[in-house]
């Protein structure tokens, strides 16, 4: 049965990509697949336009947001049964609640629910982005990474509590929580994304009923994932 070369080297690319958790240089990448590294960056480049790959500071490659998408769509029934617990999170937090994932150094909000009591809540939208290294969201998905030398406290914090907690990083007043959510073993594919929930708030938050709460959604949103 016959094939197509640079679809195959473009699948073979992602799962190699996958088994990288800290990125791979574009030339490690072209060793691997066995190629020439000009047509390792056109593989590349294709697959970081779809979103499926991002380039990290240094330049190496990572997966990105785009293969959640892809996996959405070929079992939705986690994203569907995350809805309702990522509602209920906002109002039992009557905070915004969101479910975010890494992208390269960027940290990308997936999906976002809004409490039904609250008037005033913060501009946090599906799409937003923000730096790894700030913000909630980012740091929960760092803590769940194994320790690197010269990490920002903040990561190691989280690290130990089980979960982020920071004040005004990303907008002013903001206090955002947030937890990472455990990927199975046995999903460690090329789809697999990093990701975690949390709720953020411009005022009023309380801190330690919204940690467990955050905690337990992170813990039930992992079951889904198992199932």
């Amino acid at each position: 049965m016959s094939t197509l070369q640079t679809l195959d080297r473009g699948l073979r690319a992602l799962e190699v990509i996958s088994q990288s958790p800290n990125g791979i240089s574009v030339a490690e990448l072209a060793k691997e697949l066995d190629v020439h590294r000009a047509i390792c960056y056109r593989i590349v480049a294709t697959l970081e336009e779809h979103l499926l790959v991002a380039r990290t500071e240094d330049g190496r490659v990572r997966l990105a947001v785009g293969l959640a998408v892809l996996a959405s769509r070929f079992a939705p029934q986690f994203h569907l049964d995350a809805r309702p617990l990522l509602k209920a999170l906002a109002n039992e937090t009557h905070a915004t609640a969101f479910i975010s994932a890494a992208e390269g150094q960027s940290c990308v909000a997936e999906q976002v629910a809004e409490p039904d009591d609250q008037v005033l809540t913060v501009g946090y939208r599906v799409g937003s982005r923000h730096p790894l290294t700030r913000g909630a969201a980012g740091l929960a998905i760092l803590a769940l990474r194994p320790e690197e030398p010269g990490e920002p406290e903040a990561v190691r914090v989280a690290r130990r509590d089980g979960y982020s907690l920071t004040r005004g990083e990303l907008e002013r007043g903001a206090v955002g929580v947030a937890a990472g959510i455990r990927v199975p073993a046995r999903l460690g594919t090329a789809t697999t994304v990093e990701r975690s929930v949390g709720v953020v708030a411009i005022e009023g938050l309380d801190t330690e009923t919204a940690a467990q709460a955050v905690l337990r959604t992170a813990r039930q949103l992992e079951q889904l994932l198992s199932a």
